[in-house]
């Protein structure tokens, strides 16, 4: 099963970002709840997600892995894996290397699937509080999408460098209340394919270490494989665990 490779995968890579540092400085949380999408489907799906964060000093370590599917008459109509993993090597106060690798299988967006590897440098350009921040990163990797054979397409595989570039805002609305931005747009330097993602986020605690959560993601490729939308969409509503 897909789900299962894609967790046995993460597991592995996540190995080296845990070794040798110490055990109580984790953290995460995991979300379940309801998904309504538009564009390559167009379904209500379960939707489930884990998240791990790491930190000391001189690094900052996280992990994720999504889920979300449907079923409709016993039929498949909506499934899709997503995991990325990113280790961050903080050289000064406020600036830090990055290396992050990501992998999607997505049946219905004409892949088989969608992988990249990237580094760069960040920047927290901006923080107040405890939860409040602002990161910038700017970097360069490779990106190695498989294409499924119905695509009917010449080549198979789509292998370039890429430029990447992403900001994540956490805002602390309140003592209950956070809000979250996150965008990322890697351009194709080959092909000139390129995907830009943005997730809309807030949060409300419940109760304890139980919140709400409402949010809207948008994933919009340039050159999509013949078939295939441009533009997905993903407005959820669901319940946030942290740990």
């Amino acid at each position: 099963m897909k789900l299962s490779h894609a967790v046995a995968t993460a597991a592995i890579l996540m190995a080296p970002l845990a070794y040798g540092q110490e055990a109580d400085n984790w953290e995460g949380e995991t979300e379940l709840g309801v998904l309504v999408t538009s564009g390559n489907t167009k379904e209500t799906n379960a939707k489930g997600r884990v998240a791990v964060l790491h930190e000391v000093e001189t690094w900052r370590n996280n992990g994720e892995l999504r889920a979300n599917y449907s079923e409709t008459d016993d039929e498949t109509t909506a499934e899709k894996y997503q995991g990325s993993l990113e280790t961050n090597y903080k050289f000064a106060k406020k600036h830090y290397w990055f290396l992050r690798g990501a992998y999607q299988d997505d049946r219905f967006s004409g892949y088989d699937f969608e992988s990249s590897l990237t580094t760069g440098y960040g920047q927290r350009v901006w923080t107040a509080g405890e939860q409040s921040f602002l990161d910038l990163s700017a970097g360069a990797g490779y990106r190695y999408n498989k294409l499924e054979e119905a695509t009917g397409q010449d080549e198979d595989t789509e292998k370039e460098a890429i430029a990447r570039f992403a900001g994540h805002l956490d805002y602390e609305v309140s003592d209950t209340a956070l809000f979250r931005q996150k965008l990322s747009t890697e351009i194709g330097l080959d092909d000139n394919n390129t995907i830009t993602e943005s997730e809309t986020s807030l949060q409300a605690t419940v109760a304890g270490d139980l919140s709400m959560k409402v949010a809207f993601r948008v994933e919009h490729q340039s050159r999509p494989p013949e078939g295939a939308e441009n533009t997905d969409t993903e407005t959820s509503l669901s319940l946030l665990y942290g740990f």
